[in-house]
């Protein structure tokens, strides 16, 4: 009996470790989860990008003349005033120009003497010969009287006309002669003003061979030293670089051209430098440029931020790396952004986030798709319209819905992509021009958040009580790149998603937040 009880139990034992080994083989053949649990607290959607620090104003300081420097009088870091005087040109060939055309302005002068004097005598000779000319008159007219009477002879009273009328072109000679002399004046005149403008000019000239500082600030650049020659002949040389005020600077960062849209001007941002990488420097955005940068396709916009500096720890130049504050919520339900990204082995997908985001981003600018509908409840529910503002928005939604249904007939599968696109920015544009001005931020945010280039709706996976994952429709918020806002009836904060496929059978939970290094 011992021996037979010794035997059941041996077997029962192999019986009972086969079927443990089973089982085990199983379970591990079973794919395994990572799971994270929906947590709710604070999310911010931020822009992130590098810019550079520079100075608010900078002036560049040059030489409108060509000479040698003959003395250096600031140095980098100095600190100067407006008007400070910082280099010196050698003057000697500008004192010789100045000297030489000031003898020239009182040679000129001279000669405008000279001339009056002219003029003067020119009207005495005059004088002279009206006085022949009136003697001259008065014996022709005496000795007309004589031939009358027959006492003279006809060839007296002939050489009294003749002397008449020589005395009579003398008058009218001098009289030539004085308009000469007076012309002669003029042109002296403006000869003396010839050389007035020309010893301005000169005098100019020697006052630009000292350098003075346009602004006050700080000098942050200087590129040369005494003894140096500059040529100013084609264009001016820069000498040095002024700061106005290093206590307030601003960042210059290049912005993508899929962020620039979400920018506005007046939001807070803030950045940090390599040389302080433990503390945090606040700002805003003061101007964003329209000008576009293309790099090898690449577009992006210039975006201004402000920098206060009072203890002048910026410097510039340095390198900011920028982040911008677009939204924010607060107590938000939250999910990591692995648990949108995960689909389970053998999914067919077929829902609105499983298209690409071309076409998701169409269908939901659709003016009269199921986007259309989700953005004119939003719009009515949001905004609080009033009777005429809502019959308003739906006279442009229909007409939009009809030019759309027009485009079905275009061939061309780009060109009617960029007609409904022009199509979605007029009807936006018609219903912005029908709000009030209070109600133009909050539809700005409702367009950003259907049309602005990601989902508005996603899908994540718990697990049903059998242990298989289960899809989740969700409605997306904002996101911060590691967690994204979510709304679901089905979802409640502890709830666990799942975020990946674990290594080992038994599913892992790992926090929410974003992903942590593994060494």
């Amino acid at each position: 009996m011992k021996k037979i009880l010794s035997a059941i139990i041996v077997v029962a034992l192999l019986v009972a470790g086969g079927v443990y080994f089973y089982l085990r083989q199983q379970q591990s053949a079973a794919p395994g989860f990572r799971l994270a649990k929906i947590e709710r607290g604070l999310i911010t959607a931020v822009v992130s990008s590098t810019g550079t620090l520079n100075a608010v104003t900078t002036v560049q300081v040059g030489s409108q003349v060509s000479g040698q420097i003959k003395e250096i009088l600031a140095d980098f870091n100095t600190e100067v005033k407006s008007g400070q005087l910082i280099a010196r040109i050698d003057p000697e060939q500008f004192e010789s120009r100045v000297a030489q055309v000031k003898a020239d302005f009182e040679a000129a002068q001279s000669a405008v003497e000279v001339a009056r004097s002219n003029v003067l005598a020119a009207r005495a000779d005059r004088a002279r010969t009206q006085a022949t000319l009136a003697d001259a008159a008065r014996d022709l007219e005496r000795k007309t009287l004589l031939v009358e009477k027959n006492f003279i002879s006809a060839s007296e009273r002939d050489k009294a006309q003749t002397a008449y009328d020589v005395a009579r072109e003398q008058v009218r000679t001098a009289e030539a002669q004085i308009a000469v002399q007076e012309a002669q004046v003029r042109n002296a005149q403006s000869v003396v003003k010839q050389r007035d403008a020309a010893l301005r000019q000169a005098t100019i000239d020697l006052d630009r061979t000292y350098i003075r500082a346009p602004v006050a600030g700080t000098v942050i650049s200087r590129n040369v030293d005494a003894g140096q020659t500059v040529a100013a002949s084609l264009q001016a040389p820069t000498l040095f670089t002024i700061a106005r005020d290093l206590s307030a600077m601003q960042v210059d960062t290049s912005v993508d051209e899929a962020d620039v849209g979400r920018l506005r001007v007046g939001q807070q941002a803030t950045f940090t430098v390599d040389a302080f990488p433990r503390r945090n420097f606040n700002g805003s955005i003061t101007q964003i440029r329209k000008a576009p940068t293309i790099v090898q396709n690449v577009v992006t916009y210039t975006v201004v931020i402000s920098a206060d500096n009072p203890e002048r720890a910026l410097l510039p130049g340095m390198t900011a790396n920028v982040r911008i504050v677009v939204d924010q919520r607060e107590n938000a339900l939250k999910v990591p952004n692995a648990a949108l990204r995960f689909r389970p082995a053998g999914s067919s997908d077929t829902g609105r986030d499983a298209r690409a985001p071309e076409s998701a981003a169409k269908d939901r600018g659709a003016p009269g798709g199921q986007g259309g509908q989700a953005f004119r409840q939003r719009v009515f529910s949001e905004l609080s319209l009033d009777d005429a503002q809502k019959a308003r928005v739906d006279q442009i939604l229909a007409e939009s819905r009809t030019k759309m249904g027009a485009l079905a007939q275009m061939q061309n599968e780009s060109e009617r992509r960029k007609h409904a696109e022009r199509i979605r920015a007029e009807s936006r544009a018609q219903i912005a021009s029908a709000l009030k001005p209070e109600q133009h931020s909050g539809f700005e945010r409702i367009v950003a958040e259907l049309f602005g280039g990601r989902p508005s709706t996603g899908r994540v996976w718990i697990l049903d009580a059998d242990g298989r994952p289960k899809a989740v429709e969700v409605r997306l918020g904002l996101s911060d790149g590691g967690s994204t806002e979510v709304a679901s009836a089905d979802l409640a904060e502890g709830r666990e998603v799942i975020v990946g496929f674990a290594e080992t059978g038994k599913a892992a939970r790992v926090q929410g937040g974003p992903p942590r290094l593994r060494f």
